[in-house]
């Protein structure tokens, strides 16, 4: 058994049991946190190497103590993911103000707090790598996605700003940008408000995300842009937005 420890947030489903079950089989230990407690047994089951915990990654005090108390019994944090994330969508008309704050308490200020609680430690021992989840939708908006949107633009713009403030350092931090991908967090989409552009490509497997996270950090990169053709998108974004808009608003009618 390794004992170094990998903490992955949203460890209850999706990307962040997928990358704990990887990790546990690969024989590290493993702290997966998710207020989501009956997932994470689920994530858990027949791995005894995968510790839990029933955090909310909103509340910066109980994050640093999950990360002491990993540290302490399971080992020094090599790797992070921070996937913990919601994607409720709809018009910003519709959508309760209290939406809005509190995708951005999950999407955004649960990566702030986690980076916050082990980046100090892993730059004292300079070694580890971070992996912020932002999104494709980091960078391409569409509609019904304003909350979200802000989240993972915010993501993407804390992470590259952290990455090059320690770009000197052995600490690998680098921001994880995807399509659509095969996991729950698509259903929350699907029962609020389902874009009619998520129908126009592939949605993409989680492994094959996690394999491109591993890429990039052997590359020593900071943008991780996984699936056939995502590169493609965040370039016709930042060249032709008026072309990505006119597909967006023909495809939705509006």
């Amino acid at each position: 058994m390794l004992d170094e420890t990998i903490f992955i947030t949203g460890g209850g489903s999706g990307m962040g049991r997928l990358a704990a079950r990887n990790f546990a089989e690969k024989g590290y230990q493993v702290a997966a946190l998710d207020v989501n407690e009956q997932g994470l047994l689920e994530t858990a089951e027949f791995h005894q190497n995968i510790r839990t915990f029933n955090v909310d990654t909103t509340n910066y005090e109980a994050v640093a103590q999950a990360v002491d108390e990993a540290e302490t019994k399971l080992g020094p944090i090599r790797r992070v993911y921070n996937a913990a994330a919601i994607m409720p969508l709809g018009r910003v008309v519709d959508q309760d103000v209290e939406v809005f704050h509190r995708v951005m308490d999950i999407n955004y200020n649960g990566v702030v707090n986690v980076s916050k609680a082990v980046l100090p430690g892993m730059l004292e021992r300079n070694e580890g790598e971070l992996v912020n989840f932002a999104s494709l939708a980091g960078w391409v908006p569409i509609l019904y996605m304003a909350a979200y949107n802000a989240s993972k633009f915010a993501v993407v713009a804390f992470t590259e700003v952290l990455h090059h403030e320690h770009r000197d350092s052995n600490v690998n931090i680098v921001c994880v940008c995807p399509p659509p991908v095969k996991t729950p967090l698509l259903d929350q989409a699907r029962d609020t408000v389902w874009p009619k552009v998520f129908d126009q490509g592939a949605h993409i497997e989680a492994q094959d995300v996690l394999d491109a996270i591993d890429a990039t950090i052997a590359a020593g990169e900071l943008f991780v842009f996984p699936g056939k053709g995502t590169r493609m998108a965040q370039r016709l974004r930042r060249f032709l937005p008026n072309l990505i808009w006119k597909n967006v608003h023909q495809t939705e009618g509006f």
